[in-house]
Order: structure tokens, then sequence, then C-alpha cells
């Protein structure tokens, strides 16, 4: 039997064909509708209005056997012949084959017309029949002063949603574009699928375990905290915190950016301000998320264009009354997501607005660790594969960058045609992200070739036998991106950083210049890059962290950003003088440093420049079998040590 009513029920039923609705129909009902209204005033017959005075010609000439008289619309209407009709008026119309013509003319007064018709009787030049009618054509009438007035108001409400949308057209302008999330259409992120921000998640927590349990935290007297700012780096996994909130919590959820306070027309942003707190407080318990709070959080005074009505600033202000006015605003937590902390009004990050300040930094190598355990699951990866050795590899990376190694390796081994994604494909893939895409093709001559191996040489020989130099992991001369060679190093993760880390990274950098110098005798474009964060790093060295011997314990470091269109510098022209001279001098020495260990190991150095030139690709363990073992051990080689014994 099921097979019977399977059978007999079609396979692909076919649905009800529903055309969509396109903008042009509008444009061909406009022209039905004047194709409609010229054929319907015209009852194929050719009409003529003329002045009451030729009229009267017409009747004199006993042209016309018939006229109609319409006291409505104050008009006289005759029906005359196309051979008279071209007689009196002109004989070069064509009148298309017609037997008559509709000649109609208006006048004053129906009393003054009737005289003329009876006098035009009395003398017989008029016999014909006179007939009277009252009213008027209601389809005309319609059709030339009701449908196009219809039709400019359907017209408008149209556009209006077109360019309103879901926010409701040109009359919701200054409602607040806020997505609400709840129930019914929750976020199905939770805490468990962020990785690693072990002390975030803890405070964010606190937040929705207050809303869902607030005897808890009340019977003790305590409040809840009005606001929570997520600070840190771009790409460290601030958005989705504030999504596993929404997923976690219970109550609504309202989510919106920054700019979407910020419009065109004055008063807006603050008017959706107002409209989101209206808002929250009809939904009370509830969240607000402010994404890129810095759109219209920046500090007021700082434009440089004075007296000048901002828009942005309106919203600031209103945005600060509400979340800390006159007004109550009871079980309204507000969080807020930026990685510009420091350019944010104080009023704004003062106590009782936004209460604390959760940092979401990047993540450690555990945390890394446990990041790409999350981005790694839907991939299909060898059995081999280290995660450790993963995450060792990517110091400095961000979750988002975690998971755009993760992408970028498995499009890589599906380039190359592999079954699965192995550690050959991860490493490819965090070169291409750090590097570039290589350029094999790149044209570069023999002694382009021989410089470029001689500088990239310069610096792994420096780094490897510096005490603070960053341990090496590979060194290429193929080009990538804009850069003509590059080495990947595996820095240390410290906290704090030394006089001496400092220096022995600017005689690193400074390595490759210092290559050209001893074995060319001449200095390159090169090393452009080299020189610009050796000198900001020197720089900063002197004028930021008081490390100089000259200026020692100075700092002119400015967090708040007071200084940014200040007008004059925070020091003397001759302390300015005195930095500058400094910071000649520690690159100059660092510069002869690494001329030094370079003349004194210039065989090895050789060695790894010729391998450069032959492989175009270097190993650690390439440079340890010409250096020998590093003099000292990085923090970084000792964990790594520790972890491979255990």
């Amino acid at each position: 039997m099921n097979e019977t009513n399977t059978q007999n029920k079609p396979n692909n039923p076919q649905k009800p064909f529903k055309p969509k609705f396109n903008f042009y129909w509008i444009y061909l009902a406009i022209a039905l509708f004047f194709i409609a209204s010229y054929f319907l005033n015209d009852n194929s017959q050719m009409s003529r209005e003329v002045p009451i005075s030729k009229f009267q010609n017409v009747l004199a000439d006993n042209c016309t056997k018939k006229i109609t008289i319409d006291k409505t619309a104050g008009s006289i209407e005759a029906e005359v012949d196309t051979a008279c009709a071209a007689t009196l008026f002109d004989k070069k119309i064509d009148y298309k084959g017609q037997k008559t013509v509709r000649i109609k003319a208006n006048f004053g007064s129906i009393a003054e017309m009737e005289k003329q018709l009876a006098d035009l009787r009395t003398r017989g030049i008029y016999t014909g029949e006179v007939t009277y009618k009252e009213g008027r054509n209601y389809l005309s009438f319609i059709l030339w002063n009701i449908v196009p007035f219809l039709f400019i108001i359907g017209l408008f409400f149209f556009l209006n949603r077109r360019m309103g949308g879901a926010g409701g057209g040109i009359f919701s302008v200054g409602k607040s574009k806020a997505q609400l999330f709840d129930k019914k259409n929750g976020i199905k992120i939770t805490f468990k699928d962020v990785a690693g921000l072990e002390g975030a998640k803890e405070e964010v927590q606190e937040i929705v375990s207050f809303l869902k349990n607030p005897k808890k935290y009340t019977e003790l007297g305590g409040k809840i905290p009005k606001g929570a700012l997520l600070v840190g780096p771009p790409g460290t996994g601030k958005t989705l915190l504030a999504k596993a909130v929404a997923g976690e919590a219970e109550v609504p959820f309202f989510s919106l950016a920054g700019s979407d306070f910020v419009e065109m027309f004055v008063g807006v942003g603050a008017s959706r301000v107002r409209d989101l707190f209206q808002r929250a407080k009809a939904s009370a318990p509830c969240i607000i998320f402010i994404d890129e709070i810095d759109a219209v959080g920046r500090a007021r005074g700082r434009n440089p264009n004075m007296n000048v009505n901002d828009e942005r600033e309106n919203t600031l202000n209103q945005l600060l009354t509400e979340m800390d006015g006159f007004g109550t605003n009871s079980g309204i937590i507000i969080l807020a997501a930026t990685n510009r902390a420091d350019i944010l009004d104080k009023a704004l990050l003062r106590a009782g607005r936004f209460d604390r300040q959760i940092h979401v930094d990047l993540p450690d190598v555990h945390e890394r660790k446990e990041i790409f355990e999350v981005h790694l699951r839907p991939l299909k990866l060898d059995q081999d594969l280290d995660k450790d050795f993963l995450a060792r590899q990517t110091p400095g990376f961000s979750g988002a960058d975690i998971a755009n190694v993760c992408n970028e390796a498995a499009l890589i081994a599906a380039r190359k045609n592999r079954s699965s994604v192995g550690k050959q494909d991860f490493l490819d893939a965090v070169d291409r992200i750090i590097g570039g895409l290589e350029k094999k093709n790149k044209i570069m001559t023999l002694e382009e070739k021989r410089s470029i191996a001689y500088h990239e040489a310069g610096h792994a020989t420096i780094s490897w036998l510096v005490e603070h130099g960053n341990p090496l992991v590979k060194v290429t001369i193929v080009p990538r991106g804009m850069a003509l060679g590059a080495a990947w190093y595996l820095p240390e993760e410290r906290q704090l950083t030394t006089r001496e880390h400092i220096l022995d990274e600017v005689c690193s950098l400074l390595g490759g210049r210092a290559a050209e110098k001893v074995f060319f005798d001449a200095a390159s474009t090169g090393a452009l890059n080299d020189l610009e964060r050796a000198t900001k790093q020197v720089y900063a060295m002197v004028a930021f962290y008081g490390m100089s011997d000259n200026l020692p314990n100075v700092s002119y470091y400015d967090s708040s950003g007071q200084y940014e269109y200040s007008f004059t510098k925070p020091y003397s022209e001759t302390t300015s003088q005195n930095i500058d001279k400094e910071v000649k001098t520690l690159m100059n020495e660092q510069f002869e440093r690494a001329v030094s260990i370079l003349t004194e190991h210039a065989e090895q150095v050789k060695q790894i420049a010729e391998i450069l030139i032959e492989r175009e690709v270097l190993f650690a363990d390439d440079v340890k079998a010409i250096l020998g073992e590093r003099p000292w051990k990085s923090r970084s080689e000792e964990i790594l040590g520790q972890e491979t014994e255990e």
C-alpha cells in the first residue's frame, strides 16, 4: 500500500507560480493609464474646441442638425459635417475619414445662449434639434482629477518602504537601529564557544548571573554594574564575547554599532539614543551592546574645527545623560567594545557609567591552543598534527588571525590536491599571512640576489648570537609582498622589556645594513623597514621609557592624547636636541656592534648567504649547524624544552 501511494503521488509537485514584484510594473501602469484616458475621452470621433463667436458661424451656416447644451459644464456642443468643418476652419486638416466632427464652445450665460438660438430659429437660420443635459462625465473626472493624486501618494509610500526597508522609512530616521535578540530569535553562541579569555569571561559571566539571580547580590546590599567596557586589540574576541552574553542571558539583548547613531541629519543621533533607552526601559531587565563605541564616544574638545556644531558631540552628550542622568535606568546593563580606549571621553569612562573596563588581550600560548582547537573542528586534519606546535608558531596572533590561519591552511591543502590538512600547510599559511604571497617569478639580477642573501644572513647571525635575540625559525630570500626577503623568529612572550632587550633587538635589525657594509661596502634601500623599526624603538626608549644615560627617568609619553592637537612640544628645544643626539649615539653604537659581530663571524655569514643563494630557504637547524648552539637560551626555548621532555 505504501508503494502504491508513493507511485501515485507526483515526484515533483509544481508549486503555483507567484510572479515577483518588479519596479517596472509601475511604469507599465502609468503608460496604460494615459492610453486608456486618451481612448475613453475620444469616443472614436475627432473633436475641436472653438470660441463662441466661431460657433455662432457654424449655426448660421446651417452646418449642423443637432446641438447639445450641458448646463452643468457650461458648454455647448454640435456635430458638424467634416466638409463643412473644413470649409469653416482649416482645409489642410485631415479628418481621417470621419463623417462628423465635434465642435465645442464654452459660454458664460445659458440665458444669453438660449436668446441667440431663439433669434436664429425665428429667422429660419437654424432649424435643427436642441437638447439639454445635466451632470458630468464622472469617469473622466476621476481619471484626470483623483487618480493622479492617488498614484503620487502610492508612489511616495512605495519609495518610502524601499528606502527605509525594515527600518520603517524616512519617518523613522530618528528611531534606534538596535537589533533585538530574545528567546524567539536568540544567538546560539555561548561561553563554551569562546576559547581563552578566562578573566574576561569570568567578569562577563557575573553580569549574566546577576540578571538571572539578582537576589544573590542585592541581599548583601550590592548593586549591579551599570556598564562594562571591553577593551583590547582588534580581533581578540570582544564582539564574540558580547555574542556569548547574548546567547547565555535570558533577557532581551539590544545590539548595535556606534556608527548607527551617526547620520547626516542634525539631531538624529541624540534622537536614536533616546529611542534606544526607551525601548530598553520597556524591556528591562535587558542588555545593550554598543560595538565600536569610539565612533560616538571620542573625547570632547579634541576637534580642531573650533566653534562648529558637532553632531557627534551632541550624540555623546545625550548618551551620557541617558546612562546616568536624573532618569532611572534600573535593570539596564550597557556593554561596549573598542580598541581605542585612550581616545574616549573621560566622562564616559567614570564610575556610574562604565564601572568596569574588561581588558581582552592577545592570547598567550595556552589560549592560542584552545582557539586552534575551536577553529580546527571543521577541518580534516592529519593524524600527526601537533596543536601545541601551531600555538608556538603563532606568537602575537589574535583569535581572528588564528581563524584566518586555519582557513588559509585548508585552502592551500585543497590547492595542492591533498586529502587532509597537514603541518606544512599551516606553516605555509602563517608565512602567507605574515609576509604575503610568494613572488617567485619576480625578476632579480644576480647582484641583487647576493645582496639580499647577505642582508638576511646578517639578521640571522646577529639574532642567533646576541643574548636577548629572538630564536630564528626560518630565513628566505623569496620575495613576499613588498619585501625582497624575510626572516621568521619566535619572539619571547614577556610582560616587561629591559634596556638590554631593546638594544639587542635594535642590533639585530641593523644586522642587514651592517652586512652590506662589511661584505659590499655599500648601502641599499632594502634596509628601509629595518631602519624605521629600529629608529622608533630607540626614540621610544629615550623619550618614553626614560632609559637614556643623558635623559634618565624622564618620560614625555602622553597616554591621554591631549597633545594630539597641541601647537607646542612637551619639552624645550634644548631637550629636543638632546633626544636627537642620544638617539643618533645609540643607533651608531648598535650599528658598530653589529659590524663587529659580523666581521668576527664573516666565514659563517658567507656560508649562510651561499646556502640562501642556492636553496632560497634556510631553517634554524641549518644555522645551528653553521654557528653552533646558541650561547643563551631564551625563555620560549626553555619552555619548549620542558614541554618536549614531558
